[in-house]
This record gives C-alpha cells, structure tokens and sequence, in this order.
C-alpha cells in the first residue's frame, strides 16, 4: 500500500475538485473516482462523470466510475424508505456516507493500493495526543462544517481520511481557487436537495418507489379529540405546522404520530419541548466505551445549534441523552451528535424523542 497514494470521491462539483487539487500540490499520488449510485440523481448523471473526468483530465489524475446502483438501494434508498413507513424522517446523506464513501469506498482503495481516502467535506482528521488516538473534528467552515454527517466513520478508519478543505472558513475561498487553477467547475452551484430526488418531491419519491400511498386518517390532540383529517403519515414530520389543513386558536404543531391508529397527533409549539430522549446503534470514535455520565455539547439536526446535555450508558449499545435545558423537536430517524469541544464523541439515530 503506497503510503502518499489517496483516491478522492469525485462529484464533479467545485469542492471534491478542489480537494483533489491541493492533494496533488501536497505531493499525494491522487486517484479520483466517481460513484454510480442512482441514475437520475444530481451526483449520478453524464454531467456529473464528464465534470468530474474533465477535471481529474486537466490535473493529470486517473479517474474511474464504479458502479454500486444495487448496494445504493440496499443501503440507503431502503432505509429511507424504511424510516418515512414507521413514522420517522430520515437523513440519507448519513447513511450513504457509511456504506458508500467510508465502506465501498475505502474497500475499493485498498484494491487499488491507496492508504487514504478523501472526500471535499468540511470536515478535519488528526491525532489527538489528550485522547491517544485519531480523532474526527470540526472544521474551520463554521455553519458549513460537515462533521454531523460523518458519525459513522469506523474509529479504525479516521487515520486513514483525509479532508482536504478542513481549514477554509468559506465556499468563497474554495471558488477562487478553482478559478486560479482554471477549473471550469468553479462556479457551479451546489446541490441542496436529496441527490435521488433532485426535484425535491420526496412524497411523489415515496409512493412511486414503495408502498406507501395516500392514506387518509384523524389529526388529533393529545387528548385523543379529532381535529382534521391527513393524507398519510409519511407527508408529516415532527414540529410541523403548515400544511394542517386544521384552524385552532392557537397554532399547532406535530408531535408525533400513532402508526396502530393511523393518527397524527398536534398540540401547542410548548409541548414540542423534551428535556430527554434515548439514542440507539451508538458508534463511538473518542472512546471505545462510555461507562458513566458524561457531559457533553449534543446537536440532533445538521441545521441545528449545539446544547450541554448529559449522556448516559444504557444496555443494548444504547444512550440516554438528558439535556441541560428542555430542546424542541427532537426527532426519530434523525442523528443526535455529541461532541466534546470540537471532537465528535459518538453518534447515532435518534430513537425515543
């Protein structure tokens, strides 16, 4: 295995090729390689191989396309699919970083010699003497750092991850050089939506590619009183309140869902406040176990701000998190990450909000 020899995720987007730019200027023998993961999408189309081709051309890098369209299904579309069916809202991204970038991946680098992989995410790798180990960090990039969404990257594995973009505090920065380097990707704009449902329509996604369909049932207060009427479960999501169809004195939201009777149930912005909720499937990095209270900074959404809280260990690889001020719309399906100073601790999907 060579040890200066990394293959990159190419997207054929202006971050992933700016990555590989400054590997090759720190001396790095540099693969690029593209996912084929689902035809359509905004990461898997003839434009986004020829981007990515053209740019690993204009370097001198070698660039491959690996299909895993079956693997991409299994993984994460099932899943998704999987969480809106029991009432909860998924994170794709999540789940597609674990099984393709840092699973078939990394599988595929080592096939091909490299030491390393990388990814254009905002995110930062290094050896932390305080811990004795190789930890995942922060970035520099402030509300665009990317570590949220990086949980699962197996502790065995942080060594061998490089993000190239981890001490760039802005998108501009990255532009420019891209515009220096006469990349003509420079000013392509960023993807925001789902990469498998460009269109955004998540709900058109869902009953053209599973079983749930249109299924009308009572909206409901918490005191079991019918309010209205919904059109599916899978069309709402925790601290919603547009889209009700409902008229209250005052405004209500959802908070939560009762899959026996085909229910949602809303009440006042108030009652989406927890203090404590219970995470499940916990993959540490910082440590190899948790086993007493620890305090910590958790956020439970990408968008969302950090708050002290305290995790405890449980049974069946599970944590309790107990936040030091009751926090609004903690959500099943999403991840709840911890960290401690800019260091992720652990995280996983949110299981009883």
């Amino acid at each position: 295995m060579e040890e200066k020899r990394v293959l990159i995720g190419m997207s054929g987007g202006v971050d992933s090729s700016v990555a590989a730019l400054l590997l090759k200027e720190q001396g790095y023998e540099v693969i690029g390689t593209t996912l084929e993961l689902f035809v359509g999408s905004s990461c898997c189309n003839t434009n986004t191989y020829l981007d990515a081709k053209n740019v690993c051309n204009s370097m001198g890098v070698p660039h491959f396309i690996y299909n895993y369209k079956e693997e991409f299904k299994n993984h994460v579309i099932d899943d998704f699919i999987n969480c809106y069916a029991n009432c909860k809202t998924p994170n794709p991204c999540i789940e597609c970083n674990k099984y393709m970038k840092f699973g078939y991946m990394y599988e595929k680098a080592k096939e091909l010699g490299c030491k390393y992989i990388a990814t254009g995410h905002y995110a930062k790798t290094e050896y932390s003497k305080e811990y004795g180990r190789w930890v995942l960090k922060k970035s520099n990039a402030g509300k665009k750092d990317q570590s949220y969404v990086l949980w699962n990257i197996p502790k065995d594995l942080v060594e061998h991850v490089l993000f190239p973009l981890a001490d760039f505090e802005s998108k501009e920065q990255i532009r420019e050089i891209a515009r220096k380097n006469n990349l003509k990707v420079a000013n392509k704009p960023d993807s925001e939506d789902i990469c498998f449902i460009p269109d955004g329509d998540y709900k058109k996604f869902l009953e053209i590619n599973s079983r749930l369909k249109p299924k009308k049932g009572n909206i409901v207060n918490t005191k079991g009183e019918i309010l209205g009427k919904h059109t599916g479960l899978y069309n709402y999501t925790i601290g919603q309140r547009k889209g009700l169809g409902i008229s209250n004195s005052v405004p209500l939201f959802v908070l939560g869902f009762n899959k026996e009777k085909n229910e949602v149930i809303v009440g006042e912005e108030k009652e989406l406040y927890k203090k404590e909720f219970i995470v499940e499937d916990v993959n540490l990095i910082l440590f190899d176990e948790i086993t007493k209270p620890l305090k910590v900074n958790t956020k439970t959404r990408y968008s969302a701000k950090e708050y002290l809280s305290t995790i405890y260990p449980m049974e069946d690889n599970k944590i309790k998190v107990v936040f030091d001020e009751p926090q609004r719309a903690i959500t099943p399906g999403q991840s709840a990450v911890f960290y401690i100073d800019d260091i992720v601790v652990r995280r996983r999907k949110n299981n009883i909000a």
